[in-house]
């Protein structure tokens, strides 16, 4: 069986079976909220393409390519599923570019978000019913360090997203600081302007 220790830290598969009951949750309360307001609905939908981005690059950078790592020679059937599993993460990915071009008012906005959440879901279904037990069988695949990597990178992204957000704050206030710079140069100018028709004045008399 795959390595894990047995000290209760969460090894990767328990990470993941951990993201994917955060998403089936927010995906309930989005369907329960969507009587509310729409800075509500935008919360619930940021968090939740911000979690299933994050899961995805997870899985694809690290889950993947290790079960890849340790599945039998000839094991097309386990290979195929997960060749499958990436596509539907390109899918998820589009759906989640295009809500994030929606304003929350927009009446497709529920509509795709309702989407992503049944592509999720269908994903989530397959992975615990067909590849976790799988995964759990392997040979000499640690389980447990495979999860600390994970938890590393996913601090990473975090950072990463938080310094994102920041630097679109920084670059929002750009635009105004230069529009106050012209303005003080625009100021200067007309003091100098000003300052040679009275030096021209005074020549003349």
């Amino acid at each position: 069986m795959a390595k894990a220790q047995s000290d209760g830290t969460r090894d990767a598969i328990g990470l993941l079976l951990e993201d994917h009951k955060r998403l089936q949750k927010l995906f309930k309360d989005f369907r329960n909220a969507q009587a509310e307001d729409d800075e509500t609905l935008s919360e619930l939908v940021e968090t939740a393409c911000m979690e299933v981005q994050i899961h995805a690059i997870l899985e694809e950078e690290l889950f993947y390519p290790a079960v890849r790592a340790h599945l039998a020679d000839g094991d097309e059937a386990r290979q195929s599923f997960l060749n499958e599993a990436e596509v539907e993460h390109e899918s998820v990915d589009e759906l989640v570019a295009k809500l994030q071009e929606l304003e929350p008012d927009d009446p497709m906005y529920a509509a795709y978000f309702n989407v992503l959440a049944e592509y999720v879901k269908n994903h989530i279904r397959k992975e615990e019913k067909d590849l976790f037990p799988e995964v759990k069988k392997m040979q000499e695949l640690d389980l447990q360090q495979l999860a600390e990597d994970m938890r590393l990178r996913r601090e990473q992204l975090f950072g990463e997203i938080e310094a994102g957000a920041v630097e679109g704050e920084t670059d929002s206030a750009a635009p105004e600081d230069d529009l106050a710079a012209t303005e003080d140069e625009y100021v200067e100018e007309e003091t100098e302007d000003e300052q040679e028709q009275i030096d021209i004045s005074r020549t003349r008399h």
